[in-house]
């Protein structure tokens, strides 16, 4: 984990204090609303359907205990005893008084975290792959990569005020776990055909109102030229992007508008200018950021150790917990650990001061202090020694986070909805649930397999239902919540944007719907078919006609 410098920490303290005297010339009225906006977004804070939201930056989903020990402190002293995991790997509290909002800046600078770029028209948080640096499937570890996307997007005077928000993904695994392809800017890590390591970069994808799924710019960029092209592409977008209607200003509409060719062309005139330059990544400031991120004092451990196996004979339980919720790691004896913040009735990504405490010692105990944030709105405590994770699993199980879901059905990602969000045209929270307790049975789950069931409660996409196996998006209907159905979405390296079913429905037939939809996909599906597979094998037809099918 990047370790802040003097310099880091001097100019953060700074900011905390220029927010100060902000939020107190506008409560003594000496700035108005509209002045205020703008800075009060450049620090992560929002106005929500009920209170502020402050929205804090988890850079590529990397925390320790001590921040976590001082975000559970957050939500006991200034919020309501809780806070929210989002999909962009950050972590929100939604009832913050807009007075204290400088102090909880101030007790975050003290462990390295702000809100600095969490909102805004800017570079927003980089984020990538919840297991980066322990996964198998890997070329490298992403994370230096994401710190220097960290560094030279933040504050850059340029990119402050862009036509719309920006936001960039690393993967540098086979599978992306990333959803590269519907970020602004995508950079997968891959190797020439000489066997030199660089990127591939793809750009306008994203999800809101047009979704769309990202193109290849350029498919092997040398890593001194990282920053140079991004800073090319980001220029141009900046340049062209349309700043008179905020729906149609984000990347992926220039991109789409200019083709991709096009867009290349300016992209690559732009950057003529810079590559070769100072711009240029030295390798000892790329070495730099490696060392930030060495591994940890592993232990040389064998694979399967007999006190694992035994535990996983004796205690099917365990069996199944390690089976669904525990990833191989690319050291012998280690598994990286998904904590599952999806137990009925509580909402996708909500996590108690007591949680978040208890986490923290857990992390201490089981994983070199660190843990990390996942877009599916879980944690991930990366490096847990096989001979330890019964002991784990135990202490999982009491505090609720041990649910053997990971990937199926009611793993659900949930963005606020109604119930916070002033944007949102629908409640999500309560649908989530209701598909929780329709479908608690975990047998029935597995067999189904491994289903993304994502919902979102209005056009924004914040819960991403647009790139889910099952997408649910809420409407309004003349004052009314409804639920339009998407399926065969896929956020992973064969993305695609799922598709409408059709007509939306009332909040009451939610559950019954997704019923039918998982009812097709068991008559229709051959031995060993997942439902993405009988989904694209089979089409959209059969199960338009069974969820619409008269009573």
């Amino acid at each position: 984990m990047y370790i802040y410098t003097e310099y880091d920490q001097k100019l953060l303290n700074e900011r905390v204090a220029q927010f100060r005297s902000q939020t107190e010339r506008f409560l003594k009225g000496d700035l108005t609303s509209e002045e205020f906006l703008p800075l009060r977004l450049q620090n992560g804070l929002y106005v929500q359907r009920h209170a502020p939201m402050l929205r804090i930056a988890v850079p590529y989903g990397m925390l320790d205990s001590a921040k976590l020990r001082v975000l559970g402190e957050i939500a006991r002293d200034f919020d309501k005893g809780y806070a929210h995991f989002s999909t962009r790997q950050n972590v929100q509290f939604n009832w913050p008084e807009l007075a204290q909002v400088p102090d909880i800046l101030a007790k975050l600078a003290t462990v390295q975290m702000h809100g600095i770029q969490t909102s805004g028209n800017c570079i927003r948080n980089t984020t990538t792959d919840q297991f980066a640096g322990v996964a198998r499937d890997e070329i490298e570890d992403p994370r230096p990569w994401c710190e220097i996307i960290r560094q030279w997007s933040t504050f850059h005077p340029e990119f402050a005020f862009l036509p719309r928000k920006f936001k960039i993904a690393v993967n540098a695994a086979a599978d992306d776990r990333a959803a590269i392809k519907f970020h602004d800017i995508g950079v997968q890590i891959v190797k020439n055909a000489q066997g030199e390591t660089g990127f591939s970069i793809w750009v306008g994808g994203g999800l809101g109102r047009t979704p769309i799924v990202a193109e290849e710019i350029t498919g092997f960029l040398p890593p001194r030229y990282l920053l140079s092209y991004l800073e090319a592409i980001v220029r141009v977008y900046n340049r062209y992007g349309r700043r008179d209607n905020k729906y149609k200003a984000r990347i992926k509409i220039l991109v789409k508008a200019l083709g991709i060719d096009a867009f290349r062309e300016k992209v690559e005139a732009e950057w003529q200018h810079m590559k070769d330059t100072e711009m240029d990544l030295p390798e000892a400031e790329i070495s730099r950021m490696k060392g930030f991120f060495r591994e940890p004092a592993y232990a040389q451990l064998q694979d399967n150790p007999p006190v694992f196996a035994d535990a996983r004979k004796s205690s099917p339980g365990f069996d199944n917990w390690v089976r669904r919720n525990c990833t191989a790691h690319k050291k012998p004896g280690y598994m990286a650990v998904t904590l599952s913040l999806k137990a009925t009735a509580v909402a996708p990504g909500d996590v108690s001061t007591d949680d978040l405490f208890a986490i923290a010692d857990l992390a201490d105990r089981f994983s070199f202090g660190e843990v990390r944030s996942t877009h599916n709105q879980n944690v991930v405590m990366a490096d847990v020694r096989q001979d330890q994770l019964f002991d784990l699993w135990q202490q999982l199980k009491a505090l609720g986070f041990a649910t053997a879901n990971i990937g199926y059905l009611t793993d659900i990602t949930c963005c606020p909805g109604g119930d916070f969000c002033s944007l949102a045209n629908a409640k999500s929270i309560p649908i989530a649930e209701q598909i929780q307790r329709r479908f608690d049975d975990l047998d029935y789950l597995y067999d189904l397999g491994e289903i993304e069931l994502n919902i979102s409660g209005c056009m924004n996409a914040c819960g991403h239902h647009h790139i889910g196996t099952i997408g649910i998006l809420g409407v309004d209907k003349k004052g009314e919540e409804f639920y339009q159905i998407s399926l065969g979405g896929n956020s992973g390296t064969n993305a695609k944007i799922g598709q409408i079913v059709g007509p939306s429905f009332g909040e009451a037939d939610v559950a019954d719907v997704i019923a039918k939809i998982i009812d097709v996909y068991v008559e229709k599906r051959i031995e060993g078919e997942d439902f993405q597979s009988t989904f694209e094998r089979v089409g959209l037809a059969p199960f338009k006609e069974k969820v619409y099918a008269a009573a």
